[in-house]
């Protein structure tokens, strides 16, 4: 399994409009052939240690690394990149395999 963690900071004041966006792939990312889990989360109201106003975390489980790699080059991860630059600042994408 391979996991990843993808940090999303959207232009100021931009974060809602990138998470409708990002919305909109989520049916079609769970479609995909190997995804487990896929979807975002933003800082618990309370939180002491914060990602911030403008970013969400990108939560996602893959049973392999060829699944993952299909997800990154599949026509519709392509066309919300297309429809998401303006909106993003940046992203910090981490992937990760369990610790033995």
């Amino acid at each position: 399994m391979i996991h990843v963690i993808a940090m999303l900071t959207a232009k100021p004041g931009q974060r809602a409009a990138l998470l409708e966006e990002f919305r909109k792939i989520i049916p079609a990312v769970h479609a995909e052939q190997g995804c487990i889990e896929y979807g975002p989360a933003v800082d618990a109201e309370g939180s002491a240690d914060r990602f911030g106003d403008d970013t969400f975390v990108v939560i996602e489980k893959w049973e392999s690394p060829e699944a993952l790699k299909a997800h990154s080059v599949a026509p519709h991860m392509k066309a919300y990149g297309e429809r998401a630059k303006d909106l993003l600042a940046g992203r910090a994408v981490h992937v990760l395999a369990p610790a033995g």
